[in-house]
């Protein structure tokens, strides 16, 4: 394993790896050692994967907000030295790629949005609040939150799947909570048809968590967007469908590099 550095602001990192800089960014309850499965990618790219604040080993747990995520990578990378690099988010991570992308457009240099979102009706907000945040609430009391969770995110219930799962979501429940909140009031949808790079969105056609109709509406109001779905996979792709995952990353990115 890798050995994790912290920025000066307090944003514990990974940071391996040779070519062009590629950002990966965890979902709602991950860690940054979520993205182990993609750690291969640093034989061609210079990766740099945060724990988000008040995830994995991150202490800051005041202001959870999804724009105070995208300062403190946008921090790193400065206090790194790029003046720009290719930004990856998951789920969660997604809407802090584009809120990067919002505060410091020069920074990005593509965007690959995994099983994301960008906005949420107000009726969808009132029955996810009432749904998941009371369930999670409750589940969480008695510990048992992660089987709920799990089954919500996996498609694959085998024993290896959910082992695994296991290590990459590590949610502290207040910290939880409010990054769930603060996802509900993410409205990016004034912010994607400015959106003028090379931009990936990939969603997953068993997903529970953010069904692919919801990417599929990012790809019509992202001019130029490429829309792909994996088959038979949930909402966390770079786990269960981990080989197909990678290579669409690649196959993107040295897409990007031919052009540029």
């Amino acid at each position: 394993m890798e050995k994790v550095r912290v920025s000066k602001l307090g944003v514990p990192y990974l940071h391996f790896g040779n070519g062009e800089p590629v950002v990966l960014i965890h979902g709602l309850g991950e860690v940054k050692e979520s993205w182990q499965n993609q750690f291969e990618l640093a034989d061609q790219y210079e990766l740099i994967i945060p724990d988000l604040r008040g995830h994995g080993e991150c202490t800051k747990i005041d202001g959870i907000t999804i724009q105070n995520f995208a300062a403190d990578v946008i921090g790193l990378l400065k206090e790194l030295g790029f003046e720009n690099a290719h930004i990856l988010g998951l789920s969660m991570g997604g809407a802090v790629a584009q809120e990067i992308f919002r505060q410091d457009p020069s920074l990005v240099r593509s965007l690959m949005l995994i099983s994301t979102f960008h906005y949420f009706p107000n009726v969808i907000k009132s029955i996810l609040l009432k749904k998941h945040k009371a369930k999670f609430v409750e589940l969480s009391a008695t510990g048992k939150e992660f089987e709920y969770l799990s089954r919500m995110a996996l498609y694959s219930w085998n024993k290896d799947t959910v082992e695994k799962f296991g290590d990459f979501f590590k949610p502290k429940p207040h910290i939880f909570i409010k990054s769930f909140e603060a996802c509900l009031e993410v409205n990016n949808l004034s912010l994607l048809p400015r959106v003028n790079i090379p931009t990936l969105i990939i969603g997953s056609q068993y997903d529970s968590v953010l069904p692919v109709w919801i990417q599929a509406c990012m790809h019509k109001q992202i001019p130029h967007s490429e829309f792909i779905i994996l088959r038979n996979t949930g909402h966390i792709a770079k786990l269960e469908a981990k080989d197909r995952f990678n290579y669409l990353l690649r196959k993107f990115l040295k897409q990007q590099k031919i052009a540029s």
